[in-house]
């Protein structure tokens, strides 16, 4: 029995009163909490659905930008976020308009795909040759690809300074913010000061 058809039985019920209004409140309330215990307990196979969704969105989306089944099936397999792995290598191909095959394997070693996407987009986007595939290896070295462009890009806006220079110049920075904030990098040194006992006085 569905739980609409549920409901309109026991307003039936209440209102040729064999089941008044209190009791029929405490018997709503009730199925109201079975069915969300209902949901909960069918959260894990919701979760597998999207999780598959996920790699069948990434090949998807690597098939379409010409990388053979094959590849397309080991870097989705490999990635720890697939759909992340597809939409890289779309963003990239769709802003620069290289082939995918020259530089989806960078999107599959990034550690945040779409951050490596962004970084690459961005600093690509303001140049004024062709595209330099060093990008790639600049932005995937980097702990903070996002913040890496933004200081590429924000130099070359004021100083005349090629890309190259930017990137070297902004890449030990981004080393920097990236060893004094990314969880896990941080080491605690602690440092004692101690206090040389003094050799035993005679007597």
């Amino acid at each position: 029995m569905g739980l609409p058809k549920l409901f309109a039985d026991l307003y039936r019920l209440s209102s040729s009163g064999n089941l008044n209004g209190k009791h029929l409140g405490t018997v709503i309330a009730a199925i109201a909490t079975s069915s969300s215990l209902f949901m909960v307990m069918a959260t894990p196979s919701l979760a597998a659905r999207e999780t598959s969704r996920d790699y069948r969105a990434c090949a998807a989306r690597l098939l379409q930008l010409g990388i053979s089944a094959e590849n397309a099936a080991g870097a989705c397999a490999a990635a720890l976020r697939p759909r992340d792995l597809g939409e890289c290598v779309h963003r990239i191909h769709k802003q620069t308009q290289v082939a995918a095959q020259d530089f989806f394997g960078s999107c599959l070693q990034a550690r945040r795909p779409l951050d490596f996407s962004a970084c690459v987009v961005g600093i690509s986007k303001q140049g004024r040759d062709a595209f330099d595939p060093s990008i790639l290896n600049y932005c995937n070295r980097s702990l903070l690809p996002r913040r890496f462009a933004q200081c590429v890009v924000g130099l070359r806006s004021e100083i005349d300074l090629g890309v190259t220079r930017a990137m070297d110049t902004c890449i030990d920075a981004s080393d920097r913010w990236g060893g004094a904030l990314a969880p896990g990098t941080f080491q605690f040194q602690p440092v004692f000061e101690t206090t040389p006992i003094p050799p035993n006085q005679p007597r």
